[in-house]
Protein backbone atom coordinates (compact mmCIF):
# COMPACT_ATOMS: atom_id res chain seq x y z
CA UNK A 1 0.00 0.00 0.00
CA UNK A 2 1.20 3.55 -0.74
CA UNK A 3 -0.78 5.02 2.18
CA UNK A 4 -2.44 3.15 5.03
CA UNK A 5 -6.25 3.55 4.86
CA UNK A 6 -7.86 5.20 7.86
CA UNK A 7 -10.13 3.41 10.31
CA UNK A 8 -12.96 5.54 8.91
CA UNK A 9 -12.39 3.89 5.52
CA UNK A 10 -13.11 0.46 6.99
CA UNK A 11 -15.91 1.72 9.23
CA UNK A 12 -17.65 3.10 6.13
CA UNK A 13 -17.22 -0.25 4.35
CA UNK A 14 -19.03 -2.04 7.18
CA UNK A 15 -21.73 0.61 7.49
CA UNK A 16 -22.42 0.70 3.73
CA UNK A 17 -22.87 -3.05 3.38
CA UNK A 18 -20.83 -6.22 3.35
CA UNK A 19 -17.16 -5.77 2.41
CA UNK A 20 -15.59 -8.32 0.03
CA UNK A 21 -13.48 -9.84 2.79
CA UNK A 22 -16.53 -10.83 4.87
CA UNK A 23 -17.42 -14.43 3.96
CA UNK A 24 -19.35 -15.37 7.14
CA UNK A 25 -16.99 -18.26 7.86
CA UNK A 26 -13.32 -18.61 8.80
CA UNK A 27 -10.71 -18.56 6.07
CA UNK A 28 -9.88 -22.10 4.86
CA UNK A 29 -6.19 -21.34 5.44
CA UNK A 30 -6.89 -20.54 9.11
CA UNK A 31 -9.03 -23.66 9.55
CA UNK A 32 -6.17 -25.76 8.17
CA UNK A 33 -3.63 -23.93 10.34
CA UNK A 34 -5.59 -24.82 13.48
CA UNK A 35 -6.01 -28.40 12.33
CA UNK A 36 -2.24 -28.62 11.92
CA UNK A 37 -1.58 -27.44 15.48
CA UNK A 38 -0.82 -23.79 14.78
CA UNK A 39 -2.65 -22.42 17.83
CA UNK A 40 -1.74 -22.72 21.48
CA UNK A 41 -2.34 -20.87 24.73
CA UNK A 42 -4.01 -17.46 24.76
CA UNK A 43 -4.86 -16.24 21.26
CA UNK A 44 -5.19 -12.71 19.90
CA UNK A 45 -7.16 -12.34 16.65
CA UNK A 46 -5.88 -8.92 15.58
CA UNK A 47 -7.97 -7.10 12.98
CA UNK A 48 -10.74 -9.59 13.70
CA UNK A 49 -13.38 -7.80 11.62
CA UNK A 50 -16.74 -9.50 12.00
CA UNK A 51 -15.26 -12.18 14.23
CA UNK A 52 -15.36 -15.37 12.17
CA UNK A 53 -11.97 -16.59 13.38
CA UNK A 54 -12.51 -15.58 17.00
CA UNK A 55 -15.85 -17.40 17.09
CA UNK A 56 -14.43 -20.46 15.32
CA UNK A 57 -11.51 -20.78 17.72
CA UNK A 58 -13.65 -20.22 20.82
CA UNK A 59 -15.95 -23.05 19.74
CA UNK A 60 -12.85 -25.28 19.56
CA UNK A 61 -11.98 -24.43 23.17
CA UNK A 62 -9.32 -21.73 22.76
CA UNK A 63 -9.04 -18.65 24.98
CA UNK A 64 -9.36 -15.96 22.30
CA UNK A 65 -9.66 -12.19 22.19
CA UNK A 66 -10.79 -10.57 18.95
CA UNK A 67 -9.58 -7.00 18.42
CA UNK A 68 -10.41 -4.40 15.77
CA UNK A 69 -10.55 -0.62 15.40
CA UNK A 70 -13.82 -0.43 13.45
CA UNK A 71 -16.83 -0.16 15.81
CA UNK A 72 -19.31 -1.51 13.24
CA UNK A 73 -17.16 -4.58 12.65
CA UNK A 74 -17.07 -5.29 16.38
CA UNK A 75 -20.84 -4.79 16.65
CA UNK A 76 -21.35 -7.38 13.91
CA UNK A 77 -18.88 -9.72 15.60
CA UNK A 78 -20.66 -9.50 18.95
CA UNK A 79 -24.05 -10.01 17.28
CA UNK A 80 -22.79 -13.06 15.39
CA UNK A 81 -21.34 -14.60 18.56
CA UNK A 82 -24.60 -13.98 20.41
CA UNK A 83 -26.68 -15.50 17.62
CA UNK A 84 -24.54 -18.64 17.73
CA UNK A 85 -24.51 -18.82 21.52
CA UNK A 86 -20.73 -18.40 21.67
CA UNK A 87 -19.17 -16.50 24.59
CA UNK A 88 -16.56 -14.66 22.53
CA UNK A 89 -14.70 -11.56 23.71
CA UNK A 90 -13.95 -8.54 21.53
CA UNK A 91 -12.06 -5.31 22.14
CA UNK A 92 -11.63 -2.00 20.34
CA UNK A 93 -7.92 -1.37 19.72
CA UNK A 94 -5.59 0.33 17.29
CA UNK A 95 -3.15 -2.29 15.99
CA UNK A 96 -0.44 0.36 15.68
CA UNK A 97 -0.72 1.39 19.34
CA UNK A 98 1.84 -0.50 21.45
CA UNK A 99 0.34 0.70 24.74
CA UNK A 100 -3.16 -0.39 23.77
CA UNK A 101 -1.93 -3.80 22.67
CA UNK A 102 0.15 -4.20 25.82
CA UNK A 103 -2.95 -3.56 27.91
CA UNK A 104 -4.78 -6.29 26.00
CA UNK A 105 -2.05 -8.83 26.56
CA UNK A 106 -1.75 -8.37 30.28
CA UNK A 107 0.92 -10.33 32.18
CA UNK A 108 2.70 -12.74 29.86
CA UNK A 109 1.03 -11.65 26.63
CA UNK A 110 -0.52 -13.93 24.00
CA UNK A 111 1.11 -17.18 22.93
CA UNK A 112 -0.51 -17.03 19.49
CA UNK A 113 -1.42 -14.00 17.39
CA UNK A 114 -3.50 -14.36 14.23
CA UNK A 115 -3.45 -11.69 11.55
CA UNK A 116 -5.85 -12.49 8.73
CA UNK A 117 -5.68 -9.70 6.13
CA UNK A 118 -4.50 -6.84 8.33
CA UNK A 119 -0.76 -6.49 7.60
CA UNK A 120 -1.34 -5.97 3.89
CA UNK A 121 -3.39 -2.78 4.40
CA UNK A 122 -0.39 -0.95 5.91
CA UNK A 123 2.14 1.12 4.00
CA UNK A 124 5.82 0.23 4.45
CA UNK A 125 6.33 2.54 7.41
CA UNK A 126 3.27 1.25 9.22
CA UNK A 127 4.25 -2.35 8.51
CA UNK A 128 7.39 -1.72 10.53
CA UNK A 129 5.42 0.08 13.26
CA UNK A 130 3.00 -2.86 13.37
CA UNK A 131 5.82 -5.34 13.88
CA UNK A 132 7.12 -3.22 16.77
CA UNK A 133 3.65 -2.90 18.30
CA UNK A 134 2.95 -6.64 18.14
CA UNK A 135 6.23 -7.30 19.91
CA UNK A 136 4.60 -5.70 22.96
CA UNK A 137 1.77 -8.22 23.09
CA UNK A 138 3.19 -11.53 21.83
CA UNK A 139 4.74 -13.66 24.56
CA UNK A 140 8.39 -14.72 24.20
CA UNK A 141 8.40 -18.01 22.31
CA UNK A 142 4.95 -17.25 20.92
CA UNK A 143 3.94 -17.14 17.28
CA UNK A 144 2.36 -14.70 14.87
CA UNK A 145 0.53 -16.32 11.94
CA UNK A 146 0.08 -13.76 9.20
CA UNK A 147 -2.22 -14.29 6.19
CA UNK A 148 -1.84 -11.54 3.58
CA UNK A 149 -2.85 -11.07 -0.05
CA UNK A 150 0.02 -11.77 -2.43
CA UNK A 151 1.24 -9.44 -5.14
CA UNK A 152 0.92 -12.43 -7.46
CA UNK A 153 -2.85 -12.06 -7.21
CA UNK A 154 -5.41 -10.35 -9.48
CA UNK A 155 -5.79 -7.18 -7.42
CA UNK A 156 -8.64 -8.34 -5.17
CA UNK A 157 -7.38 -5.97 -2.49
CA UNK A 158 -4.15 -4.54 -1.07
CA UNK A 159 -1.25 -6.88 -1.83
CA UNK A 160 2.28 -7.41 -0.53
CA UNK A 161 5.42 -9.23 -1.59
CA UNK A 162 7.11 -11.88 0.52
CA UNK A 163 9.95 -9.39 0.88
CA UNK A 164 7.58 -6.89 2.55
CA UNK A 165 6.78 -9.39 5.29
CA UNK A 166 10.43 -10.30 5.82
CA UNK A 167 11.54 -6.66 5.85
CA UNK A 168 8.93 -5.62 8.43
CA UNK A 169 9.92 -8.38 10.86
CA UNK A 170 13.66 -8.25 10.21
CA UNK A 171 14.30 -6.71 13.61
CA UNK A 172 15.32 -7.75 17.12
CA UNK A 173 12.66 -9.81 18.86
CA UNK A 174 11.26 -11.53 15.76
CA UNK A 175 12.33 -14.46 13.61
CA UNK A 176 10.53 -15.18 10.34
CA UNK A 177 10.52 -18.98 10.26
CA UNK A 178 8.48 -19.49 7.09
CA UNK A 179 6.56 -17.64 4.40
CA UNK A 180 4.48 -20.11 2.38
CA UNK A 181 2.10 -19.66 -0.52
CA UNK A 182 -1.55 -19.91 0.46
CA UNK A 183 -4.97 -18.60 -0.60
CA UNK A 184 -7.41 -16.05 0.70
CA UNK A 185 -11.16 -16.36 0.09
CA UNK A 186 -13.37 -13.38 -0.64
CA UNK A 187 -16.68 -12.45 -2.23
CA UNK A 188 -16.67 -10.72 -5.61
CA UNK A 189 -18.29 -7.30 -5.42
CA UNK A 190 -19.66 -5.34 -8.35
CA UNK A 191 -16.60 -3.14 -8.72
CA UNK A 192 -14.34 -6.23 -8.87
CA UNK A 193 -16.39 -8.39 -11.24
CA UNK A 194 -14.89 -7.25 -14.55
CA UNK A 195 -11.28 -7.40 -13.35
CA UNK A 196 -11.73 -10.89 -11.89
CA UNK A 197 -13.89 -12.19 -14.73
CA UNK A 198 -16.43 -13.54 -12.23
CA UNK A 199 -20.06 -12.68 -11.45
CA UNK A 200 -20.84 -10.45 -8.51
CA UNK A 201 -21.48 -12.56 -5.40
CA UNK A 202 -19.23 -15.46 -6.40
CA UNK A 203 -16.57 -16.59 -3.97
CA UNK A 204 -12.99 -16.49 -5.15
CA UNK A 205 -9.74 -17.88 -3.74
CA UNK A 206 -6.85 -15.57 -4.55
CA UNK A 207 -3.09 -15.99 -3.95
CA UNK A 208 -1.87 -15.16 -0.46
CA UNK A 209 1.09 -15.57 1.85
CA UNK A 210 0.92 -17.44 5.15
CA UNK A 211 3.87 -16.47 7.34
CA UNK A 212 4.96 -18.09 10.61
CA UNK A 213 6.89 -15.60 12.72
CA UNK A 214 8.32 -16.41 16.16
CA UNK A 215 8.71 -13.91 18.99
CA UNK A 216 12.21 -14.43 20.38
Amino acid sequence: MDVTPTTDHFEKAYVDGTPPWVIDEPQPAVVALERDGGFRGRVLDIGCGTGEHTIHLVTLGYDVLGADAAPSALARARAAASERGVEARFSDVDALDPAGLRDLGGPGGFETVLDSALFHIFDAGDQARYAEALHEVCAPGGYLHLLALSSRGPGFGPEVDESDIRAAFDRPGWEVEDVATSTYRGVVREHQSAALGLPTGDRVDVPAWLARIRRV
